[in-house]
């Protein structure tokens, strides 16, 4: 840690580490290491008070867990979005009946969540959202729409719905009269996902072979009035709002991933003699202190609300950071790199190295989260006050 932790703190990392050490077994599947998870009250550590079924501690805290858990050998979170970006989001905006509802099964491990938010023709432009929702007389909403690049949207039970509420065209020329267009008109919507026949999930595979991200599709899918969030109409606050927590604590623990991967990358470039090449070691060296910067960075803002563009500076540094990174690999590693580890098979699934799918996954870094492009133009119009970009 780059900031001073009193002994309580010392104990909690130690703690921390120990169970991780006793209890992460990476042959689990996703959702009995977020049950395992829950019922040791390791989920939900940032939450608020309020009987939730979730330990809570201090935002220093929540950062000793947070890297405790990138350094370990446990499997990968799939509960993820429910316990950052949904539970904040409803501690924030949801209405008690809607925390008490919905928080204790994320804290259990027992309700998993996806983001319903891109579109084919929304993505990094989240306000062109054209996914509708009508209020039906029985008091439900009929959720009709497609959405893209939902992340384990395969596994989740619930997903919370961008939609628009208001009738109207969300682009320029301006709507009718009565309509909406852009951020307004937009309502956020907690949609279950078990509705055969209203919900199509269907895997879209990546570059590395996998399919962690889907397309969701929407026919009529039922969504509770009740489970509104923010009010009809409040969902561009609702939803600005969860994407600041998208790039809270769990960014420090991202880059302790990010530091075991350059490490992997040097002992690559020692190993193959590409270290030999001074250009080499000049980018070495650059990766190496451009992480460092982004951990002061992100240690200098966490904690803070009054900085509108500290979370599209943080996504575009660590965006092209591993992207290079990527690049660093598969330079080091040479024409080896091109080769897979076990032979090519029309029929199969291909296999990666670490370092192979490190190039390809990262290629989309610069794209998903929100563009480099569009950060940009935040940062110019929300921070240094530039003229706003004309919508055409």
């Amino acid at each position: 840690m780059d900031f001073g932790l009193a002994a309580e703190d010392e104990a909690f990392r130690g703690e921390a580490r120990e169970w991780l050490a006793t209890h992460a077994d990476s042959s689990l599947d996703r959702r009995t290491w977020e049950r395992t998870l829950g019922k040791a009250g390791w989920i939900g550590l940032g939450w608020a008070e309020g009987g939730y079924g979730n330990r809570t501690v201090g935002l220093t805290r929540q950062v000793v867990w947070a890297e405790e858990y990138a350094r370990s050998a446990a499997p990968p979170r799939s509960g993820h979005i429910g316990e950052n970006l949904l539970g904040p989001t409803l501690l924030a905006h949801g209405t008690e009946e809607q925390r008490s509802r919905f928080l204790p099964p994320i804290a259990a491990g027992e309700e998993l969540w996806c983001q319903g938010y891109s579109e084919p023709g929304a993505g990094s432009d989240l306000a062109g959202v054209r996914t509708k929702a009508e209020r039906s007389a029985d008091g439900t909403y009929r959720v009709t729409g497609q959405k893209i690049w939902t992340s384990l949207a395969h596994e989740a039970d619930w997903c919370f719905v961008l939609a628009r509420t208001e009738p109207g065209r969300d682009r320029v020329p301006p709507a009718p009269a009565g309509g909406s267009r852009r951020h307004h008109g937009l309502t956020f919507l907690l949609v279950p996902m078990d509705q055969p026949g209203r919900i199509e999930v269907r895997p879209i595979r990546q570059l590395t072979g996998t399919s962690d991200f889907n397309e969701v599709f929407f026919d009529g899918a039922r969504a509770r009035v009740e489970h509104v969030v923010g009010g009809e109409g409040g969902g561009w606050r609702v939803a600005m709002s969860l994407l600041g927590f998208e790039r809270g604590v769990s960014t420090l623990a991202q880059q302790i991933g990010f530091a075991q991967e350059l490490g992997r990358v040097v002992r690559t470039a020692v190993e193959s003699g590409a270290v030999d090449d001074p250009v080499v070691r000049e980018r070495l060296v650059r990766q190496w202190a451009e992480l460092r910067v982004m951990r002061w960075n992100a240690l200098r803002t966490l904690g803070s609300s009054g900085d509108a563009g500290a979370p599209s500076v943080a996504k575009l540094l660590w965006g092209g950071w591993h992207q290079r990174l990527g690049e660093l690999a598969m330079l080091v590693r040479g024409a080896a790199g091109t080769v897979g580890p076990a032979p090519w098979s029309a029929s199969a699934p291909y296999e990666l190295d670490a370092l192979q799918n490190l190039f390809l996954f990262s290629r989309a870094d610069t794209i998903y989260g929100g563009s480099d492009q569009i950060q940009r133009t935040i940062i110019a119009e929300r921070v240094l006050g530039l003229p706003r970009e004309p919508k055409g």
